[in-house]
């Protein structure tokens, strides 16, 4: 059984509540330009996925189901390159920015990335998006540092925070 873990959210409340912060300005960024909840919640979960933090792919699958995601588009989400019919251009290029922020790609790969995603989405959406990942990122390495983990049964959704649509943990 690993080691019980330090829960910085539990430890360093102050600094939780600054990311929670963040994630609210980024929530009202989002909704001030008409960003669909579904774009956020498509780039929360393959940030999620990329970063393998089980909790927070969990949360966000249920959150992305209410947000407008089809059971089809969570399911083969990590292969979406290979189902382009089961995502809008804007949902592709959604997926662009949450790979790209993620991963960080070599400088040639990570410009056509860019390039790819900013042919269809204007200035202020690429600027959300991208803010949308960089964020769930942070929520992710601290998850998974933490030790969260998805319980059966259980309803990630009360651990959400205002960015991913509920309370905090």
């Amino acid at each position: 059984m690993p080691a019980q873990r330090v829960r910085i959210d539990k430890t360093t409340p102050q600094v939780y509540r600054k990311l929670i912060a963040v994630s609210a300005e980024v929530a009202a960024a989002a909704e001030s330009i008409g960003l669909r909840r579904s774009l956020v919640e498509l780039v929360n979960l393959r940030c999620s996925q990329l970063n393998g933090c089980a909790f927070c792919m969990d949360l966000h699958a249920q959150l992305g189901r209410t947000a407008g995601l089809t059971t089809q588009q969570i399911d083969v989400m990590a292969g979406w390159r290979d189902a382009p019919d089961l995502y809008d251009d804007v949902e592709q290029a959604a997926l662009e920015i949450a790979e790209l922020v993620t991963e960080l790609p070599a400088h040639d790969a990570a410009d056509l990335a860019y390039d790819r995603a900013t042919d269809i989405l204007d200035t202020d959406q690429t600027a959300v998006l991208i803010w949308a990942a960089v964020t769930i990122n942070a929520f992710n390495r601290m998850s998974i540092v933490s030790g969260y983990r998805p319980r059966p049964g259980a309803s990630p959704q009360k651990a959400a925070t205002p960015f991913t649509g509920g309370a905090t943990r």
